[in-house]
């Protein structure tokens, strides 16, 4: 296939200098030169993004869903948004993104400098602000690599993030409850819609006929579980992630009779609601928002895992043409416009606005 998405951390020296962008959250934007998003509003809040999780041209997958989140947040008007993008590695590339990012940033202060990913809070402090946030995103605090530096860089933030109520759960209590928040990503519906199943497998040069099935990430990431999606999906054929990028994954998702989400931890759970959004039936394990996303929408499945009860529970999706469920409105409930809201909320009560 096309290059493996990394799993938690990766040592070695940094792959690029910070990417800056600040104009459409699209992959590759910003790889050189910046571009202003400018608010409409007077007083739109200033905010900075940095993370090492960013689609860029030689990874148009990564952190897809921090892009969504950034245009969602320029479609309100509300807030001038910049993004200081690096590409992720070991603790060289950081310290890179440290001194890119300074000089990019100079004397200017920011309203909000909001880190996503717990390790590019040490980064994000290069730059001026009058309040700090950083999103944990569940990697950064499951990882026994990641964790400790992630707990030690928050308290040098006003406000700390988790994308699920679950995730929240696992940061400290000595971290404070009125600091923290829960600020998903969301789903963006625009991307994510209903596209007749025979279309999709055209457009990916699949043949149109037969089922298929969908597991939603890069089987190089052990705790996703590709092999128990392998061991459900028997002599079905099972599409996966691996070297995707933004434009095909509603379409492998639409392609799919089921999505499988077999893994052991989410933080969040993000691809249960690109499948609903869709109305794609999908069978989860009971982890991160699945057990709330999934509750009563006939056709899906969130359990632990079970060879024997998935195959049942997939029989009558691989049976049809092209089975849906009524996922979509669920799906609603977690947008990426809906998640941009609570984010603007969130740096508003820190401004005083």
């Amino acid at each position: 296939m096309v290059p493996e998405r990394p799993a938690g951390i990766r040592d070695g020296p940094p792959r690029g200098r910070g990417r800056r962008t600040r104009g459409p959250a699209s992959p590759g934007a910003g790889e050189s030169g910046c571009r202003r998003g400018a608010g409409r509003f007077a007083d739109a809040v200033r905010a900075l993004i940095v993370t090492n999780m960013y689609p860029s041209r030689a990874r148009p997958w990564l952190g897809s869903f921090v892009a969504d989140q950034v245009a969602a947040l320029r479609r309100t008007g509300e807030a001038e948004v910049e993004v200081f993008a690096f590409d992720p590695g070991g603790a060289r590339a950081y310290a890179r993104a440290a001194r890119s990012l300074r000089a990019h940033a100079g004397s200017r202060t920011y309203d909000i400098v909001h880190a996503h990913y717990g390790l590019s809070a040490w980064p994000a402090l290069a730059a001026r602000a009058r309040r700090r946030v950083v999103t944990l995103h569940g990697t950064d605090l499951a990882h026994p690599r990641a964790r400790p530096l992630t707990l030690a860089a928050l308290g040098t933030c006003d406000l700390v993030a988790a994308v699920s109520r679950r995730l929240a759960e696992t940061i400290p209590a000595w971290m404070g409850r009125d600091r923290v928040a829960i600020l998903p990503c969301g789903v963006d519906l625009g991307r994510f819609a209903p596209i007749d199943r025979r279309r999709a497998r055209e457009l990916l040069g699949l043949p149109p006929d037969g089922p298929y099935l969908l597991f939603p990430s890069d089987p190089a990431r052990s705790e996703k579980r590709h092999d128990r999606a392998l061991a459900v999906a028997g002599d079905v054929p099972l599409l996966t992630l691996r070297g995707a990028d933004r434009r095909s994954v509603p379409l492998l998702v639409n392609a799919a009779n089921a999505v499988l989400v077999c893994s052991e931890r989410e933080g969040f759970g993000l691809a249960v609601l690109e499948a609903l959004a869709c109305n794609v039936p999908v069978l989860a394990t009971p982890v991160g928002i699945h057990p709330e996303a999934l509750a009563g929408i006939e056709g899906t499945l969130c359990a632990p895992f079970s060879q024997s009860r998935w195959r049942a529970a997939l029989e009558p999706h691989l049976a049809l043409a092209d089975p849906r469920v009524a996922g979509r409105s669920r799906a609603e409930r977690w947008s990426s416009d809906a998640m941009a809201q609570l984010v603007l909320k969130a740096w508003r009560e820190l401004l005083g606005r």
